[in-house]
């Protein structure tokens, strides 16, 4: 079996290419804070999200005697057909759930689902294990809530970049308590090895947002703060998403071989001449992207046959 990158991707991507290289030619590629000053300064002149209408409901949603804010968008005319945890990027020390509204928004009018947004604690302030606690807390308690609140107990989670790293936390979480609520997942070119271990994780070993989220942990391959070291045998079906112009590309197709040699289902997509965060750029890439992904959780938000 010859085993090449072009035969993982779809031949119709190749069409966009073109265009979405334009496009990131005139667009200068960057990196986030390199240190807690550069952080903060940026966290003061980050300009205020864009507000979606209509606006989300808000609440502190509590579970397991833990408590975190929530951000929720039902479908404006017809009943939920799903609910959908999102967890938003931004390294584990920048972003915030209202940074996805408008997103959110137009998820939840696309496929008729409720999409809730787990405002989770940053780093440096609140290091591992702040986050995924946080998330595991939005989890359970939608796992709890979904069929009063919504109408439905169809339930899926997904983030994009450190919010796809979170969601596997998620996903491993709720598995070790037992709970099969989840139906799938959606893995936007997330971080898996912040352990710096792997070659693939080593290529971002000198990030300062590893330093912050990880803290003082003395051992970053622990599975709950780098995925890729944990047992992922029963996840549900896993869509990821990863551009090949990433710098993540390899450790997302780790983390692709590790989820299937552990028996999950799994849907991989490569999008060529696309870096990091493409999904939220305007470009064929990126809608193409979009369209499949809203596809995948239609089929997995569906009802059984």
């Amino acid at each position: 079996m010859r085993f090449e990158l072009p035969s993982l991707i779809d031949p119709e991507l190749w069409s966009f290419v073109d265009e979405t290289r334009a496009f990131y030619a005139r667009r200068p590629t960057g990196r986030g804070p390199s240190s807690l000053e550069e952080l903060l300064v940026f966290r003061a002149g980050a300009a205020p999200p864009a507000e979606c209408d209509p606006p989300p409901i808000t609440e502190m949603a509590s579970a397991n005697g833990r408590s975190v804010p929530v951000r929720i968008h039902v479908p404006v005319s017809k009943p939920a057909a799903g609910a959908f945890l999102e967890i938003h990027g931004g390294g584990f020390y920048m972003g915030s759930a209202a940074g996805s509204d408008v997103r959110n928004r137009r998820l939840a009018d696309a496929l008729g689902i409720a999409v809730v947004s787990v405002d989770y604690r940053l780093a440096p302030e609140h290091p591992w294990p702040s986050a995924p606690d946080d998330c595991e807390t939005a989890a359970l308690w939608l796992m709890e809530h979904a069929e009063d609140r919504f109408g439905t107990a169809k339930l899926a989670v997904g983030g994009f970049s450190a919010g796809a790293t979170l969601a596997v936390s998620t996903l491993v979480r709720v598995r070790d308590r037992g709970l099969t609520a989840f139906s799938g997942g959606v893995l936007q070119f997330g971080t898996y090895d912040l352990a710096a271990q792997t070659p693939a994780g080593r290529l971002i070993a000198d990030e300062y947002f590893l330093d912050a989220y990880a803290g003082i942990t003395p051992d970053r391959t622990d599975p709950d703060l780098s995925p890729l070291f944990a047992d992922l045998a029963g996840l549900p079906p896993i869509l990821i998403a990863i551009g090949s112009d990433d710098i993540l590309l390899e450790d997302n197709l780790s983390m692709a071989t590790r989820l299937a040699a552990a028996g999950v289902e799994v849907d991989l997509r490569i999008y060529p001449g696309s870096p990091h965060g493409f999904t939220g750029h305007a470009t064929p890439m990126a809608r193409a992207a979009l369209e499949h992904i809203g596809a995948w959780l239609r089929a997995q938000l569906s009802p059984a046959d």
